[in-house]
């Protein structure tokens, strides 16, 4: 996400016209950041596996209104940032002309009305949370994201996502709190990180998230469950790997912006702890003991690096 404080549009930003529908869907994709969209159905699976829910149709529906509300704030970062991006990162999307900015904000209207109406249909206290997280990719987007409040935003508005897939599968969000912690608290490191991106210089807040990439492992192999009810010790294994791996996609691009904080190792951690959001969702969800969610999410990974080889995720 684009860091700073907002500058004004230098005039006459470069326009280059996408050549034919090849080159309007690869600007799209762009927009969309299309490859951190296999970070999204881990939210609502780990949150149902959170709230040891059966995984429903109500599971997908809560999947597919997290994809759109996070797609929505994708598109309207980049809009609500497009004169920063005019002068930080003119090959975005918008500020080179390839995609207009009335076409995004309506995507980004459209997504977001689809994302509660989905929500809708699995039931009240989805569409209640659905709503909720709508509202703060919003503020987050057109009013919180340079502010000291930014990253606290931006974390609430992940752990919404997962508790969303909760309230979706069984209508109680509350047993998923504390995964919806765990998940804020990543995103929070992430999102403090990506305020440096374009800038770097700051070796503070890859050193805080390195910490805190390091607390987060060590409380997943904890299990939350009461020692009489503990599964045996080969499901107990399964966290504690899928912790490691969390850890290991996120600590070493950590480290490596820490001691050089420069923009493209600073946007080389973000993107790091963008696709180890997917190991965290399967160690929630294997820590709560659902080793069949946590393998499926954690499939996932794979793909989120092989794509975004072609599109950037940040």
């Amino acid at each position: 996400m684009p860091a700073g404080t907002p500058h004004t549009r230098p005039a006459g930003p470069p326009t280059h016209r996408p050549a034919g529908l090849g080159g309007t869907l690869r600007a799209w994709a762009e927009l969309l950041r299309l490859p951190a969209l296999f970070t999204v159905p881990g939210d609502a699976l780990s949150g149902a596996a959170a709230a040891h829910g059966r995984l429903t149709s109500r599971t997908l529906l809560a999947v597919c209104s997290s994809a759109c509300l996070y797609e929505a704030g994708m598109v309207l970062n980049d809009w609500a940032d497009r004169a920063v991006d005019a002068e930080e990162r003119p090959h975005r999307p918008l500020p080179s002309g390839r995609v207009r900015p009335a076409a995004a904000l309506t995507a980004a209207g459209a997504l977001t009305a689809t994302g509660v109406a989905l929500a809708g249909r699995a039931g009240c206290p989805a569409a209640a949370v659905a709503a909720s997280l709508a509202a703060t990719v919003w503020a987050y987007d057109l009013a919180l994201k340079h502010t000291a409040a930014g990253p606290l935003a931006m974390a609430a508005a992940r752990g919404l996502d997962l508790l969303l897939g909760a309230a979706a599968t069984t209508g109680r969000a509350r047993t998923a709190l504390p995964s919806a912690a765990l998940l804020g608290a990543h995103t929070l490191a992430v999102t403090a990180v990506s305020r440096h991106e374009t800038t770097g210089g700051s070796p503070a807040a890859p050193l805080a998230a390195l910490a805190a990439t390091g607390a987060l492992g060590g409380l997943l192999t904890r299990h939350p469950r009461p020692a009489h009810r503990r599964p045996p010790a080969a499901r107990r294994a399964l966290p504690t790997l899928l912790a490691a791996a969390y850890t290991a996609a996120w600590a070493r691009p950590c480290l490596h912006a820490a001691l050089n904080p420069s923009p493209p190792l600073t946007q080389r951690a973000v993107g790091g702890g963008i696709r180890a959001t997917i190991p965290l969702q399967a160690a929630l969800a294997a820590r709560a003991g659902a080793p069949a969610t946590a393998a499926f999410t954690a499939a996932l990974a794979p793909l989120a690096r092989r794509f975004a080889r072609k599109v950037s995720v940040t």
